[in-house]
């Protein structure tokens, strides 16, 4: 029989406890209650709702089946060994609803049913009475004790019949009935020593149990005094830990009676195996002593029924009750009863964690428990039904402050000195994408050579991600731009892995020096969250540019391109300057210039970093026209880099000076300008082509001023001084020509056949001479007309002259004043470089001899007395001027500063020559002063 009582009132709502009953005894799954149909819940729901029973400490008496929702027994239930005799017993037990994290109380009573027999513990009792004992006389018959409660319990007893005997079962003060046998009739020992009964207790219920116990009544001498206990009850209080042996109290009664009838000894009434294993009895001392572990958890409360009897048999009884005092002696105990392990990072406060009761064994102070948490946690304890505690949040966690907690939960009890528990909670806090990755570096630098090899690596680069899993596993990519008109992505790449960064084509510092990217760390949650950096890459200069040669460029025709120094620079001359750049930068653009090779060395000097081309000294007569120069211009790198420029220098003061040298450059060999090559060697086959023509004439003038000069040394006499023409030279250095003048000074003095002659050092002259010293004759007494000797007009080229007034008075003392100068004064002169030895004098014989004959034969000769005035005839050396070809002759002065000229003439007929005429051919000088020639070649 099975009742379920489902309390619906108020206060039991209020409390939320539900209340069934069911008996003892019953099979294994027999039913209890609904529990699915009391908590409003249909029986699909129990599973879904987590619905379970939660227990504390204790082997679960009931199941709950999640199917039907029916609340069954798991096992057989005694009754009598959950609550021994009292006389309710009730199972308290849990329901919990995991779902709303929810508990329900269940209360079941066990209801008794009649499944013990009484017992009385002996199979037999001997009672001796005396044969003189009285009617009426009562002796105690053993009790019968059983476990069942109300109706199923002990009911009553009775006895065999017998005439002397009866049985009467009298209640004692505190309700239990003890069984009596009373003396009815007299006894007579010597008619039966010994009457045999048979005592018989029964129990109620719908089946009823009995058990018997054998009494033997032995008759015996006259035994009149019972024993008598100091004390109806003993009381005493002892602590439950304390240990096995220690002696509880001692029970004294004492017998009046002699003898055997006098001696007493002790013993339990009604032993129970739980009393039998707790105390012990002393029968001779009547010492009570603890035999087994006392517990207050379990029995708070003894009740000792202790008995003494003397010899014969008379019996007193007394009880002892014995209070068990509690003592600190239990821990806390800590049941979790729902546990979440994992829980989300941004979860609100007040979420909770576990559900977890809390029970201590103990009484009173020792009982009451307190629980704590650290206080650093971000967590708080909540107390809710009964000894249940949560655990909750309380503010939102943070994953990456703290990924994991491990949660000490203290249970501690009042007691002294208190006891506590601790239970650990692991709890893991689950990521999610809140955090960006982060570069450690707000911007990045890398720099990386020119000419660098395709797919080298620049940069490593690496963003950390606080988040986990793929919440923290990181890509990366470049932001899309676009440099010089092609996309970022073609230069470089990045791993997307690794964060590596790779260069996709060699890179060229000339071209691109630096490139700005924009590199994103993308992690893999979701939604991904991402972070950006800037890169800067910067190209390094390599020497890879040879320098680039500016000034002087090669001209656009092939030929080689010409520099011009004045032929008289002096030291420190500025010639040209070279100028080269070199597209590198950095050390790798410095230049130095250096002079290679030269065609003549030490004339020239380059300036190490300015490419500045000066003269290292004063150009001489003795340097060539034409100077070739190498220049070289080399950077700082390493390997350093050069370039070379060949500079052709004209020694010159202007372009003409060297159009006679172009047939020695070098021609181009490129087909496109074979016409000009053509050109060019024609105009110079030309031009050879009269200059072999003006070198034949030469020679042939030569030739008849050689014949004449033989005439006039023939001639002998009459004349006072003449100049004598030194030798002219012809010189050819390739198509370049100059001529050099070299004049010697010729006095003859009159009436004699002395001569003197003076061979000055030849001077060279820049300056055209002026046409004023033309007009300073040397005044000659000769009798005929130079021009009427020769027969040749062709040699005076410009102006004759007469004086019609005669001879000027002074000129003769002018001219003999001069002759100790000339000839006193430089009369060791050295022979002009270039001179013939021994062509002066043989010229100056001849001249003689030529002029004395003439001067025979001019009119109104008066010995070494005066002559007529001559015109005169100056033949300049006129220097080379700007614009005018080299070896052309014009006319000019032949006398100045320092200059020594000779001017012949002949008796004019017309007005006087204007002083400073003088008509002669000149010729350039390269250097120095110019000299007179005579006006006959």
């Amino acid at each position: 029989m099975v009742t379920n009582i489902l309390f619906r009132s108020g206060a039991v709502m209020a409390a939320e406890q539900i209340r069934y009953s069911v008996p003892e005894e019953l099979e294994k799954g027999s039913y209890v209650g609904n529990i699915a149909k009391d908590l409003g819940l249909e029986p699909r729901e129990l599973e879904e709702r987590g619905v379970r029973i939660v227990s504390r400490g204790r082997t679960q008496l009931f199941a709950l089946n999640l199917r039907s929702g029916i609340l069954v027994t798991a096992g057989r239930i005694d009754r009598e060994e959950l609550c021994d005799r009292s006389p309710k017993c009730v199972v308290s037990l849990e329901i919990l609803l995991e779902d709303k994290v929810k508990i329900f109380g269940i209360e079941v009573e066990i209801i008794d049913v009649n499944d013990n027999a009484p017992t009385f513990g002996i199979e037999q009792r001997e009672i001796k009475v005396a044969e003189n004992e009285n009617p009426g006389t009562r002796f105690p018959l053993p009790e019968a004790f059983d476990p069942d409660v109300g109706v199923n319990s002990l009911q009553g007893y009775q006895l065999s019949s017998n005439v002397h005997f009866s049985l009467d079962v009298p209640s004692g003060a505190d309700g239990i009935k003890s069984p009596e046998l009373v003396l009815e009739l007299a006894l007579d020992r010597e008619e039966e020593a010994v009457h045999h009964l048979l005592l018989t207790a029964f129990d109620g219920g719908d089946l009823a149990h009995s058990g018997t116990v054998k009494i033997h009544v032995t008759l015996v001498d006259t035994n009149d005094n019972a024993p008598v206990f100091t004390q109806p009850e003993y009381h005493v209080n002892v602590l439950e830990n304390v240990p096995v042996g220690y002696r509880l109290l001692t029970v004294k009664a004492t017998d009046p009676d002699e003898g055997a009838n006098g001696e007493v000894t002790y013993s339990f009434r009604k032993v129970r195996d739980k009393m039998s294993q707790l105390f012990q009895l002393n029968s001779l001392t009547g010492d009570i002593t603890i035999l087994g572990d006392l517990d207050y958890e379990n029995s708070g409360f003894h009740d000792i029924d202790v008995e003494a009897h003397d010899g014969p048999g008379l019996r007193a009884r007394s009880k002892v009750l014995v209070t068990v005092l509690d003592v600190n002696d239990n821990a806390p105990e800590v049941t979790v009863t729902s546990l979440t392990s994992s829980i989300q990072e941004t979860s609100s406060p007040g979420t909770v964690i576990a559900l977890f009761n809390v029970h201590d064994s103990d009484s009173g102070e020792n009982g009451l428990v307190t629980c704590s948490i650290l206080d650093n946690l971000p967590f708080t304890l909540e107390k809710t039904y009964g000894n249940y505690h949560r655990l909750l949040t309380r503010k939102t966690l943070d994953r990456e402050e703290v990924s994991e907690y491990n949660i000490t939960v203290t249970a501690t009890d009042h007691g002294i000195p208190p006891l506590s528990t601790e239970t650990h909670i692991s709890l893991q806090v689950a990521d999610i994408n809140d955090n960006p990755p982060a570069f450690p570096h707000a911007s990045y630098s890398a720099y990386i050579p020119e000419n660098n090899p395709k797919g080298a690596s620049i940069l490593s680069m690496s963003a950390q991600d606080p988040d986990s899993m793929e919440n923290a596993r990181v890509t990366y990519s470049l932001a899309e731009d676009t440099l010089h008109g092609m996309p970022l992505s073609s230069y470089v790449s990045i791993n997307s892995d690794t964060g590596v960064l790779y260069a996709l084509h060699s890179f060229d510092y000339e071209q691109i020096r630096d490139l700005q990217l924009l590199v994103t760390a993308s992690d893999s949650g979701e939604p991904p969250l991402s972070s950006n950096v800037s890169l800067s890459i910067f190209i390094l200069d390599q020497n890879d540019n040879a320098p680039e040669i500016l000034y002087p460029t090669l001209p656009t025709d092939g030929s080689t391109g010409v520099e011009l120094a004045p032929r008289y620079a002096e030291s420190g001359y500025l010639v040209t300057k070279v100028v080269a750049v070199d597209r590198d930068s950095g050390q790798n653009a410095w230049l130095s210039y250096h002079l290679l090779k030269a065609s003549e060395p030490g004339l020239f000097q380059v300036g190490l970093h300015t490419g500045e081309v000066h003269t290292a000294r004063a150009l001489l007569d003795r340097d060539v026209l034409k100077q070739s120069l190498v220049v070289a211009v080399q950077d700082h790198g390493q390997p350093p880099l050069s370039a070379t420029v060949t500079l052709t220098v004209f020694l010159a003061n202007s372009i003409p000076d060297i159009l006679a040298d172009l047939s020695s450059l070098e021609s181009p060999d490129n087909p496109d300008d074979s016409d000009l090559t053509l050109y060019l060697v024609v105009a110079v086959a030309a031009v050879s082509c009269v200059f072999l023509a003006f070198v034949i004439v030469l020679l042939a003038l030569r030739l008849r001023r050689w014949h004449a000069s033989r005439l006039l040394q023939a001639a002998g006499g009459g004349l006072l001084g003449a100049p004598a023409s030194a030798s002219q030279f012809v010189g050819m250095d390739g198509v370049r020509a100059f001529l050099q003048t070299y004049s010697h000074e010729v006095s003859l003095t009159a009436g004699s056949r002395e001569s003197h002659v003076i061979f000055p050092q030849p001077n060279y002259a820049d300056t055209l001479l002026s046409q004023d010293s033309c007009g300073k004759s040397e005044p000659l007494l000769i009798t005929q007309d130079i021009s009427e000797t020769k027969g040749d007009a062709s040699l005076h080229q410009v102006s004759q002259s007469s004086d019609p007034a005669g001879p000027r008075p002074g000129l003769a003392r002018a001219q003999r004043q001069r002759e100790p100068a000339r000839v006193g004064g430089r009369p060791q002169r050295q022979r002009a470089a270039g001179a013939v030895p021994g062509a002066g004098a043989r010229r100056l014989g001849a001249l003689r001899h030529g002029a004395a004959r003439r001067a025979a034969r001019l009119p109104g000769h008066q010995g070494g007395g005066g002559g007529r005035r001559l015109g005169t005839q100056c033949l300049a050396v006129i220097p080379r001027a700007a614009g005018q070809r080299a070896g052309t002759l014009q006319p000019g002065a032949a006398h100045g500063r320092g200059a020594h000229g000779a001017c012949f003439g002949r008796q004019g007929r017309g007005p006087p020559a204007p002083a400073g005429r003088c008509a002669g051919w000149g010729t350039a000088a390269p250097l120095g002063h110019s000299h007179a020639a005579p006006g006959f070649r």
